[in-house]
């Protein structure tokens, strides 16, 4: 007798890029239904949306800016299985949360420093050696690695925060490189590999920043070790980027649930997640290892549109007898084999401790005002570091600042004091400015020209 599926329901979020369509789970007979999240006020709405729609497993990704919303919508859905779940995706959220898990369960990184407190930043930066890598922690990817930078002295490093305002600081040894290598895997099984190497004379390997890749002879050290680390993230998906380092060694640069994928890659992972939801009913995709050697061979625009590849099991042939032929069978398809995933229980990274960006408070600093602005330092803000100069601010002063900015109407500053008040707006501008997305119709162009216009404000003479 067949049991019945449970009900699927795609997750979106507007102005991000969909990962999943409907049609990369091609052959599932029931209805996928789908939940958008508007940002702005609207936890309660999805929330009763999921509920009405009867929803048992909601699947997609959930960027940086929304990941500790979500943290409460599926608290509020303790029948819901999130997949990814929502301790998968806490790589997702900071370069900070990867050197926690990293550090966790003792996976090879570049060794690495954060603080949020700026005098002891200074003070590190002030004694320890150069080079020195400086990343923005918090916030989307790194778009093609510009917000990476690499600082030969105290001096570089202390001018970098000053223009750059990265909070908190997050500071990383520089190791040099052979080159580094991007790994995707499905149910801990890898299923892409590719080089990245550097251009002649520079560091940087990001393909945008002149970076070449290719296919060929990924080493088994570098799939064990992006397998062992989507084990420990429990991940249904998972893409780890790994450094060759010319001493030899490997060390994890990033890891997440959130990657750029072919769209032939995303009709494996909903055909790995169709059969693992499934219990049997699909069949488990063979998605043989190396296969990106063959497959990148073909032309990237091509690859761009190929849909639904598949892989038949290979079946020996053989001239004689069942009882009297030899038959040799690569065990577990050399030791990466296909594998199921099941929730854990309770939570692994509570936010009211892992949450650092939102939990930390210089207390030391607090002045008595009506707002103060957060320490400097802070990312995207506009004094130099470990300058703590206050501000005051009522509604009426900071909505006035704010109209100054071309495309900032009533309605829109009635929503944004709606959702965070005076003081949450200032908190945002200088902690997390992405934050103010979740007002309609704020989108990036319109927050950057907001944000200069802050900087502008408290830029010191």
């Amino acid at each position: 007798m067949k049991t019945s599926l449970p009900k699927i329901g795609l997750l979106y979020l507007d102005y991000v890029l969909r990962f999943f369509d409907k049609s990369n789970f091609k052959g599932w007979p029931d209805k996928i239904e789908t939940v958008t999240y508007h940002w702005g006020n609207d936890k309660a709405r999805f929330i009763t949306e999921v509920k009405s729609k009867q929803i048992d497993v909601l699947i997609g990704n959930i960027p940086a800016t929304a990941y500790e919303t979500f943290r409460d919508i599926a608290r509020a859905l303790p029948n819901v299985r999130f997949l990814p779940s929502l301790d998968s995706q806490f790589s997702n959220k900071s370069k900070e949360n990867v050197t926690h898990f990293c550090r966790k369960y003792h996976l090879p990184t570049p060794h690495t420093e954060i603080f949020y407190i700026p005098d002891n930043a200074e003070q590190y930066l002030r004694k320890t050696t150069y080079p020195k890598i400086i990343k923005r922690s918090y916030g989307p990817s790194n778009y093609g690695g510009y917000f990476v930078h690499k600082v030969d002295s105290q001096a570089e490093a202390m001018q970098l925060l000053r223009d750059k305002k990265y909070y908190p600081v997050y500071v990383q040894d520089f190791i040099p490189m052979e080159a580094d290598i991007r790994v995707m895997l499905v149910g801990h099984k890898p299923v892409c590999a590719f080089w990245r190497r550097p251009p002649e004379g520079e560091w940087l390997t990001n393909t945008s920043q002149g970076g070449s890749m290719d296919y060929q002879a990924v080493p088994k050290s570098v799939l064990a070790l992006a397998t062992r680390a989507s084990r420990a993230a429990n991940a249904e998906y998972w893409a780890c980027d790994i450094a060759l380092g010319k001493d030899g060694k490997l060390r994890i640069l990033e890891c997440a649930t959130a990657f750029a994928a072919f769209p032939y890659i995303r009709d494996w992972i909903g055909q790995y997640l169709m059969w693992l939801l499934s219990d049997g009913r699909f069949r488990k995709p063979n998605i043989p290892l190396y296969n990106w050697e063959e497959l990148g061979k073909i032309d990237s625009r091509m690859l761009r549109t190929m849909r639904h590849i598949g892989f038949s099991r290979y079946t020996p042939s053989q001239d004689c007898g069942e009882q009297f032929g030899e038959q040799f069978s690569d065990m577990d398809e050399q030791q990466f084999p296909l594998l199921g995933n099941d929730p854990h229980a309770g939570e692994e990274w509570p936010s009211e401790v892992w949450n650092y960006q939102d939990n930390f408070v210089l207390k030391a600093k607090t002045v008595a005002a009506k707002v103060v602005l957060p320490v400097a330092g802070s990312d995207e803000q506009g004094q130099p570091l470990a300058n703590f100069a206050g501000a005051e601010f009522d509604a009426a002063a900071l909505r006035s600042l704010l109209s100054e900015v071309k495309g900032v109407g009533e309605k829109m500053l009635d929503e944004m004091f709606e959702l965070f008040g005076v003081a949450g707006i200032v908190e945002a501008l200088n902690h997390d400015p992405y934050r103010l997305c979740e007002v309609r119709n704020l989108k990036e162009k319109k927050l950057e020209k907001i944000v200069q216009h802050w900087r502008a404000h408290f830029t010191p003479a």
